[in-house]
């Protein structure tokens, strides 16, 4: 029987009194189930942190020694026991290290998606279906007017510009991607990269990723047009409001972060509408619960076939 407060929102977060862990917490709390790195799904201070060694080494990294009192490491496909839930990290494509987190109790399958991907990434594990009872996804871009065009061709729109450009995206997972992407079909390009994404590019060494060819950023170097792109994290960009010399990108596929009409770069780490439809048909739930978004449109189209909520 499937449990209607198997999870719920408490001050703290996402919670699973039968398991008695938090998902992705937004307070330190004593056992944290993490998802994956990225700030607003991984905090310090936990005492209990169950996570991918990826995430774990990205947390350490950017929050320092508060990132948990102890970190418990899994494996992908690994299960483990919390309390009486029974949890296995699936892959999520997302960024690296990131992982869907299937629950089960009682015979009953819940599987949290965390943010995932179905797209192609050279720069992370790719994605990886599971069956569940329940399916808890992210509904980000969960819009049927929402389609995300195709990364290569979205990225070689680049070889269009022959001006050095400042490309904004986030440290974590996206700057990567466009490193390995720009250096497979933008090969002409010189990538230079900002001095608070160095650290995070040697994780992605550590555990065998291969980026491609990216240097640190030197000032003297933007000084000379010779289509050099400089990839800097939204603070950095934003910064260079008035940037002279440059053609300013922001990558996201968000519209509303798109700098100009004329040069969208809309590239996304998260499910657009028929990627969640993808996602549903593999998983085949008997419900779905919709968090971080707006899951209406699901309600709105499975009506009476599946029971769609809307968690937050």
């Amino acid at each position: 029987m499937i449990l209607a407060d198997f999870i719920v929102f408490n001050e703290n977060g996402l919670y699973c009194p039968y398991g008695d862990f938090y998902l992705d917490p937004k307070l330190p709390v004593t056992q944290s189930v993490i998802s994956h790195a990225h700030g607003d799904h991984a905090i310090g201070g936990s005492a209990n942190v169950y996570c991918t060694e990826a995430t774990a080494a990205f947390m350490q990294l950017r929050i320092g020694k508060g990132a948990a009192k102890t970190f418990h490491y899994t494996a992908f496909n690994q299960p483990f026991t919390i309390g009486k839930v029974c949890v296995t990290f699936i892959s999520a494509g997302h960024i690296l290290g990131s992982a869907q987190i299937l629950m089960e109790y009682q015979g009953v399958k819940y599987l949290y998606t965390g943010d995932y991907k179905v797209q192609p990434d050279a720069t992370c594990e790719p994605i990886q279906w599971a069956k569940a009872d329940v399916l808890i996804t992210e509904s980000t871009f969960a819009h049927p007017d929402t389609q995300h065009p195709d990364v290569v061709e979205e990225i070689k729109k680049l070889n269009n510009i022959k001006s050095n450009i400042l490309l904004g995206a986030y440290a974590l997972g996206k700057s990567q991607r466009l490193i390995k992407l720009i250096s497979d079909h933008c090969p002409q390009k010189t990538i230079l990269i900002h001095h608070k994404i160095m650290p995070l590019n040697a994780i992605y060494e550590k555990f065998g990723y291969h980026l491609g060819k990216y240097q640190m950023y030197g000032r003297k170097l933007m000084k000379v047009q010779n289509e050099f792109i400089y990839i800097v994290p939204p603070f950095t960009f934003d910064s260079y409001f008035h940037a002279k010399g440059v053609k300013r990108i922001f990558a996201s596929g968000w519209k509303n972060l798109q700098v100009n009409e004329q040069d969208t770069l809309f590239i996304s780490d998260h499910v657009d509408w028929n990627d969640i439809l993808q996602c549903i048909e593999h998983t085949q739930p008997t419900q779905i619960w919709t968090l971080h978004g707006d899951g209406a449109h699901l309600k709105r189209y499975f009506a009476d076939k599946i029971e769609v909520k809307l968690l937050k």
